[in-house]
């Protein structure tokens, strides 16, 4: 995630030419502080059906069946399935996934954070350079995650490929799992929301409160899902590459401060909005047309 800490200037004044310009920069930097969270590096744009100049149907490393040179490893999105340090096994957060380059860059999210790395591929020995990452503030459990992948993923490291399965070996024994997946679509997808972002500040969602809030598209133009505390219902309009909400029916349930301040903060995205949207493989954006918020989601690992 290292190329997306950057925050720039607020716009000036308000001129009726200066307004315009305010509102596409806060356009701009909003997507900058989502990008810093979660995986979006190319759009595009996507259709309800999942088809658009963003998609990707190319079939992931490993749908032989049989196990293969470590040279598949390139050109994958890698989800992180769990890290493996002294004998000791830690599930992956959703979101956490690695894509190497062809050209010897390795980039993707820990967990919260993104990073990016130069990386070398020489037979089945993977070397990984110290590279960068972004220093938001994360929930404690998804940091200690983060501390375990960044000192695993590091140094030269045995990469094996056996059907879907990538697993990077250090030398001290500890090992990364990780696993290949598809790219999905808009519709059909149980996306869940990892990333909440106010102006062009982005931020992880409520302790204790991942994969609370979930979105799911249906081809019939509705969708529905979980606020953080309520499910809800509506309508969702697909143009290009905007979202056009409806307004949300939900249940009206009281819970816990953190799933509430979660709710609040979807809702402000999705109840009656027209939103701008992004897929890259696995992620989501949603992104209020006035730039003031939005929000990422990932792709749940039953998904596609």
């Amino acid at each position: 995630m290292a190329e997306c800490g950057n925050r720039t200037a607020r716009a000036g004044r308000l001129t009726r030419m200066q307004l315009t310009t305010r509102l596409s920069t806060r356009l701009r930097h909003l997507a900058v502080g989502l990008l810093a969270l979660i995986a979006l590096t190319a759009c595009g744009t996507e259709s309800a059906d999942g088809t658009g100049s963003g998609s990707s149907r190319s079939a992931p490393a490993g749908d032989s069946g049989s196990a293969q040179p470590a040279r598949s490893v390139t050109g994958v999105r890698w989800s992180v399935d769990a890290v493996t340090v002294d004998g000791r096994r830690t599930e992956a957060p959703t979101g956490a996934h690695v894509e190497i380059d062809a050209k010897g860059r390795a980039s993707g999210s820990y967990g919260c954070n993104r990073f990016t790395a130069r990386a070398r591929l020489d037979g089945h020995t993977l070397s990984v350079e110290p590279g960068t990452t972004t220093e938001t503030g994360c929930e404690p459990g998804v940091q200690r995650f983060e501390s375990l992948l960044a000192k695993a993923f590091s140094g030269k490291l045995t990469a094996t490929v056996e059907n879907k399965t990538l697993t990077l070996t250090t030398a001290e024994g500890d090992s990364i799992t990780l696993t290949a997946r598809r790219p999905v679509p808009l519709a059909g997808t149980d996306w869940r929301v990892t990333t909440l972002a106010t102006g062009s500040s982005a931020s992880s969602v409520p302790s204790g409160t991942q994969d609370e809030a979930r979105i799911t598209f249906g081809r019939d133009g509705t969708v529905h899902g979980t606020l953080g505390c309520n499910t809800f219902r509506s309508t969702a309009k697909v143009s290009g590459s905007t979202i056009t909400f409806g307004p949300l029916t939900a249940t009206r349930k009281m819970c816990p401060d953190p799933e509430m301040r979660l709710e609040r903060a979807v809702r402000a995205v999705l109840d009656g909005n027209r939103t701008t949207f992004g897929i890259d493989q696995r992620t989501l954006t949603l992104t209020t047309e006035d730039g003031a918020r939005g929000l990422g989601a990932s792709a749940a690992d039953g998904s596609g």
